[in-house]
């Protein structure tokens, strides 16, 4: 399928539908013409010859920590869903958290070419706000709240503190965080800053939180911090931990060290796996709205493309939350 092929089942000229696909000038009988044509055969143009025609690059790099993530996967979804109306290509690199692979990303997307990148951001480093400033092509970060850089980031914080104060408000006092490294702005500092918040606001000393750090975000390493925990801390009452799949395998621990969850010991997640809900007591949580992350980067992207010329403050964006009850955050029986 080709220009001149639309234009004939159109009825209108090769230049007409060069117009239409470009955003170029158009009457609104030829541009419904067109429209019905292309939706329903279903074209899309060549991007290389587009790029060759028009000199506009149609490709968006998008630089992921690890596409196995949950999270990870429903942003670039929202990404692709706002990029594909525009005629833009997702060009993807995984970095499985390296920083030099992340680095390199960014530096070959540049040498290709591409119109514009999204950072799905982990750590924030001198080295890479360097390359952020060098970066010669518009750059957008989500799931960071980094510096002098465009952002669209969920609020992590008041989501822990959130979780910390419904255990608080049943009558839990000793309470625990599973977290990850605080490099992690969001994930590994932001939760834990939440935590000490409710702790702080309920009377209690939130720099005495007990807290274990993971070194992956694994049933099994949340298994282990909670046997850790378990061990200095026989009697806490209360866990918030970093993500579902960590709270999951802290679950694990609890139920062999024979404490009810729920009553006995409140247990709370962060991402809102489909996991926690079809364990039992289901697993309260927090749910983010990751493809809107997405789509509002997207979004974000494609307006500094189109209007490059705009200067101005740099935007960034926080995103709400709702916190899933399934029951792992319950009174205590002696409460």
């Amino acid at each position: 399928m080709t220009i001149s092929d639309i234009a004939k089942m159109a009825g209108v000229s090769s230049a007409a539908v060069s117009r239409y696909l470009n955003g170029g000038p158009l009457s609104e009988q030829k541009r419904e013409a067109i429209r019905e044509v292309v939706e329903k055969t279903g074209y899309r143009p060549d991007a290389a010859a587009q790029t060759l025609r028009t000199g506009r690059v149609n490709q968006i790099g998008v630089i992921a920590p690890s596409i196995s993530s949950q999270s990870v996967g429903q942003i670039t979804a929202g990404i692709a869903s706002e990029l594909d109306q525009q005629n833009y290509l997702i060009l993807l690199g995984n970095t499985e958290l390296d920083e030099q692979r992340e680095l390199g990303y960014l530096t070959a997307m540049q040498r290709n070419h591409v119109a514009g990148i999204i950072l799905l951001g982990c750590y924030y480093s001198p080295q890479l706000a360097r390359a952020f400033k060098a970066c010669r092509v518009p750059l957008v970060v989500t799931g960071q709240r980094f510096p002098e850089v465009p952002c669209v980031y969920n609020d992590d914080r008041s989501a822990a503190r959130e979780l910390a104060q419904r255990m608080l408000a049943c009558g839990h006092r000793r309470l625990a965080y599973i977290g990850g490294t605080e490099k992690d702005q969001a994930v590994g500092l932001a939760r834990r800053q939440g935590v000490q918040d409710a702790l702080n606001a309920a009377g209690l000393d939130g720099d005495k939180l007990p807290r274990l750090c993971c070194s992956a975000f694994t049933m099994e390493e949340g298994e282990r911090c909670m046997n850790e925990l378990l061990a200095c801390c026989p009697d806490l009452d209360g866990v918030v931990c970093v993500t579902d799949t960590v709270a999951l395998g802290a679950m694990r621990a609890l139920r062999a060290a024979g404490r009810a969850i729920g009553t006995q010991v409140s247990l709370a997640g962060i991402g809102d796996s489909w996991v926690g809900g079809v364990v039992e007591p289901g697993l309260t949580t927090v749910r983010f709205y990751q493809k809107q992350v997405g789509v509002e980067a997207a979004r974000m992207l494609l307006q500094m493309l189109e209007h490059p010329e705009n200067g101005g403050p740099v935007r960034q964006t926080t995103l709400g939350y709702s916190v899933v009850d399934r029951g792992s955050i319950r009174i205590k029986e002696d409460a």
